[in-house]
């Protein structure tokens, strides 16, 4: 037996799991979860009949369609979050707008548990940054790069006045080099 073999077999739950965390790390699943779990009390509780030892308990109330379109755009937020991480930071602000307003709307926001999983879900998903691929940061630590732009962007570089003419402040002097154009912006 080699140092390189592995003590135990790689079955197909070890090889299933190490791909589930592959997928995982590299969007914001964690995000994505606490969103649709804020999602599910939101809609829920509007059309819930909870039972009380022989007390029925119906917490409908007139805004049982608005609950459920929260709740719904909630859950459909964090699938997004899973399977298209480049829409994060709106998936996120969305998600924070959605619980919010989900408090007055929806119970209490799903009695606040609805309320607080999208908060957390929603900062999470917006804090949330996509790690850099190693071949780039090797490529940032080059000795001798020095960190210089590549090339200059004509419309920001800085004016230099001509000597013996009138200085013309307006910014849109050909004497200037401004080439007729307003350079204020």
């Amino acid at each position: 037996m080699s140092a390189e073999t592995p003590a135990v077999p790689s079955g197909q739950f070890s090889r299933r799991r190490a791909q589930f965390r592959a997928w995982r790390g590299t969007r914001p699943f964690w995000a994505g979860l606490f969103v649709m779990l804020g999602g599910l009390p939101i809609a829920y509780f509007p059309y819930a009949h909870l039972q009380v030892g022989h007390l029925t308990l119906a917490m409908s109330t007139t805004a049982g369609a608005g609950s459920l379109i929260i709740g719904v755009l909630l859950i459909v937020l964090g699938f997004s979050l899973w399977f298209q991480k480049h829409v994060r930071t709106f998936a996120g602000v969305a998600a924070i707008l959605l619980g919010l307003v989900s408090i007055p709307v929806s119970n209490l926001g799903g009695f606040l548990l609805g309320f607080l999983f999208a908060l957390v879900g929603g900062a999470m998903a917006v804090a949330w940054a996509p790690d850099e691929p190693p071949a780039e940061a090797a490529q940032e630590d080059v000795p001798g790069a020095g960190g210089a732009p590549q090339a200059m962007d004509t419309d920001t570089t800085i004016l230099k006045p001509v000597v013996g003419e009138p200085i013309d402040l307006s910014g849109t002097s050909p004497a200037n080099g401004a080439n007729g154009r307003h350079s204020a912006g």
